[in-house]
């Protein structure tokens, strides 16, 4: 078969940190036929070419040619392990670089967007960004750390470290999607408030770039419809990919699925901020809650 049509398809899940991107991709990688990689993302791999580039919102001319070949080699790497037809990619920081997200995979990508109610994202998220730093997950995903880009990232790592050693703020760096301006706006906004910014950036930057695709390419769901109505969403799903799963796979699929943290952000957010994202986000807020369920 000729490196221009290899027999791998990819599927790109987008979706705001804390959205249910995870669930959505060990849903879909449980069933025959698809794949996924052994780790929570490869966002060291979509970077490759364009470390320095200050945020993640990488623009589509940086998608090379030469990009594209080291691209559907890691692709195909991914391949060779199980041979199965569609590989399922997750990473969150996609949301914000759609166009060459497409253009990397050279026009072949299938999309699916899953997003959630930005208050819940953002009471989500806050654990994240106050957590501690987690050296297992960070070792997992730096097995796929391209080996020229080591030093680059040891030194990043080794910074976050020392910020949080000595920050007074009790938070990372930086976690999740680093959208255009989002440094400037950790040292002027609320933390909550940069929060909500990156969910709502994330959603609309891919609401955007997807409305720009044919329809035969990309599909919305909600969060809340695919984890209280999973088989069914699954089965929609199925109908956008051409797949005709079985109930039996689609129970034993979603058996993990579970309706829960729906809502929560009415106990867990202060009411400032809660007020904030309803009224400064209000309109995807809307269109998320809009989208079609099954």
């Amino acid at each position: 078969m000729s490196p221009s049509t290899p027999p791998w398809q990819p599927l790109v899940i987008l979706g705001a940190g804390r959205s249910g991107t995870n669930m959505l991709r060990d849903v879909l990688a449980s069933l025959p036929g698809y794949t996924t990689w052994p780790c929570d993302e490869i966002n060291y791999i979509w970077r490759h070419g364009s470390r320095d580039w200050p945020n993640d919102a990488l623009p589509v001319e940086r998608a090379s040619e030469r990009y594209q070949r080291f691209l559907a080699k890691r692709f195909h790497a991914q391949w060779k392990r199980s041979h199965a037809a569609h590989i399922v990619e997750k990473t969150c920081a996609n949301t914000l670089r759609v166009p060459y997200v497409d253009r990397a995979l050279q026009g072949r990508a299938r999309f699916l967007h899953i997003a959630r109610d930005g208050r819940d994202v953002t009471a989500s998220a806050t654990k994240r960004w106050t957590a501690s730093l987690d050296l297992d997950y960070i070792l997992k995903k730096a097995r796929y750390v391209p080996l020229r880009d080591m030093p680059y990232y040891g030194f990043r790592y080794l910074a976050t470290r020392l910020h949080r050693l000595h920050s007074t703020e009790n938070r990372l760096g930086s976690w999740g999607p680093r959208y255009p301006g989002m440094s400037e706006d950790l040292k002027q906004m609320s933390l909550g408030a940069v929060i909500s910014k990156q969910w709502a950036t994330c959603v609309s930057s891919t609401r955007n770039a997807l409305a720009e695709l044919p329809e035969s390419r990309h599909l919305s769901l909600r969060y809340e419809a695919f984890t209280t109505q999973p088989v069914q969403e699954l089965t929609r799903i199925g109908a956008f990919l051409g797949e005709d799963w079985s109930t039996e796979e689609l129970e034993q699929a979603t058996a993990s699925v579970r309706a829960s943290n729906m809502g929560d952000w009415e106990m867990k957010l202060e009411p400032e901020l809660a007020a904030h994202i309803s009224e400064e986000h209000a309109d995807l807020l809307n269109w998320a809650e809009s989208i079609p369920a099954a």
